[in-house]
């Protein structure tokens, strides 16, 4: 990570819903395919049922991404970020935007790297099944599949304080109080998106999913400051920030 500068780095992270809002909304083919994925894990005294709100949002073929947020360093006098966020209930339309952000990023810099917090084992792989599922091809910069470790283009903070220590989980929230940065947990966590995303009015949904966005966002500007801590450099000042909305 030393060796990386902070400009090319894309810090990403992602935020995903069930598509279906309760286990009693799917068809029978699909409740008994969601039976059968969590037999080995349902704990005891929950149903399929029960457990499908608490566990389908983070199965990739059980749910979909609802947004997508980059943040990217800008040097300038003083270190810069721009953060900007693809969402909302069309999947693939997200997943083609991020795409071509990506590459037009690629195309001027072909340093870059991915950068986030346990996107090596969640946000990467995520994307890159959805990818497959919305029939849209995997390019090279994600398709990690035949890369050996050393050669993938990712830095993640969650391996990093792992220190080599794999029974060890820290969170995000966890990680920022630990080195003293603002938690980006002020308005909502992981846990409420499911239920944001499927509850309300189209108008309260839309807001909804705003407030999801600006989530996701802070989870990058977050990520991205533990970062700068690794490399012993300050913490972006917030007036430092631009957010880009792309909807």
């Amino acid at each position: 990570m030393h060796n990386i500068r902070p400009e090319d780095l894309i810090v990403i992270d992602i935020e995903t819903a069930s598509v279906s809002a309760s286990f009693n909304l799917l068809t029978e083919e699909w409740q008994n395919l969601w039976q059968e994925k969590t037999a080995k894990i349902l704990p005891e005294a929950k149903t399929a049922a029960d457990f499908y709100p608490m566990r389908a949002g983070v199965m990739a073929e059980f749910s979909k991404i609802i947004c997508i947020s980059i943040g990217y360093f800008i040097k300038e006098q003083n270190l810069k970020m721009r953060v900007k966020s693809f969402y909302g209930d069309d999947e693939k339309i997200i997943l083609t935007n991020f795409l071509e952000t990506i590459t037009k990023i690629e195309s001027f810099n072909s340093k870059w790297c991915f950068a986030g917090h346990n996107i090596k084992e969640f946000d990467i792989p995520f994307i890159c099944r959805r990818l497959v599922v919305n029939n849209i091809h995997i390019p090279s910069y994600l398709n990690f599949q035949n890369m050996k470790p050393w050669e993938t283009n990712i830095v993640d903070t969650f391996q990093y304080w792992r220190f080599g220590d794999y029974k060890n989980f820290t969170s995000l929230n966890l990680l920022a109080a630990a080195l003293g940065l603002p938690s980006p947990k002020d308005d909502i966590d992981g846990s409420m998106v499911g239920e944001l995303y499927h509850t309300g009015t189209t108008e309260e949904r839309k807001i909804n999913l705003k407030r999801i966005a600006t989530y996701c966002q802070k989870d990058v500007v977050t990520t991205a400051n533990i970062i700068l801590r690794f490399k012993n450099i300050a913490a972006v000042h917030n007036d430092d920030i631009e957010f880009v909305d792309s909807n």
